[in-house]
């Protein structure tokens, strides 16, 4: 599962929020029971592990200039909650890659 969210803030301004978020993804994540834990692969590449009703899910999150694009790897078993989840990765995404407000 890929989701894409586009973003006008600069891949430095992306890591920066995206360094603080792991509390904000598992808010995310209904049903208010899951653990995020995150690890940088790479200048660019955000390694996730979401911990829900006791599934470890697997994926990651790729910053490009004018997009992150969150990749999840959710088992067959739980494909019927993949609108769900997408759902929800893009409204937290767009909330917390919304522009600064001016000012």
């Amino acid at each position: 599962m890929e989701v894409a969210i586009p973003h006008t803030l600069g891949r430095e301004e992306v890591r920066r929020r995206l360094s603080g978020s792991g509390s904000q993804i598992a808010d995310a994540i209904p049903g208010g029971m899951a653990q995020v834990t995150s690890e940088w692969l790479d200048e660019d590449t955000l390694g996730l592990t979401i911990t829900a009703m006791g599934q470890p899910l697997n994926g990651r999150i790729e910053i490009a200039d004018d997009q992150v694009v969150f990749v999840m790897d959710l088992p067959l078993a739980l494909s019927f909650i993949k609108p769900i989840v997408e759902g929800t990765i893009q409204q937290a995404g767009q909330k917390l890659l919304a522009p600064p407000p001016a000012g």
